[in-house]
């Protein structure tokens, strides 16, 4: 019975098509703490997420891509945060946008 009931339950646990990684934690941060997590300490995180994602074949989650290229413009890196609104406007259209009102900026060269 024990066995039974320990197979049903792992057999409805969700699994999430996202890696989600630091993401959500650097997130809460942000929020809860602002500042508690610094832009530099953030990316590194966050790049370190993209490639532990690529490597188990799972995509990253909405909004993760803006956020990090947000965390690049606090870094005076545009072009790796144009890069990242770039990616994530490829990955979720719905966010284009968004993600085109930010790639704008770069056009008219009101972000260096």
């Amino acid at each position: 019975m024990k066995l039974f009931l320990l197979l049903l339950l792992t057999s409805c646990a969700s699994q999430t098509i996202y890696y989600w990684g630091h993401y959500e934690e650097l997130l809460y941060t942000e929020y809860q703490s602002p500042g508690a997590a610094s832009p530099d300490i953030q990316v590194l995180k966050l790049e370190e997420d993209v490639q532990i994602a690529k490597s188990k074949n799972k995509p990253l989650p909405p909004g993760f891509y803006a956020h990090m290229g947000y965390q690049y413009l606090q870094l005076g890196k545009p072009e790796e945060a144009q890069r990242s609104f770039e990616a994530e406007k490829a990955q979720f259209p719905e966010s284009a946008v968004l993600m085109d009102r930010f790639l704008s900026k770069f056009k008219k060269g009101k972000v260096k």
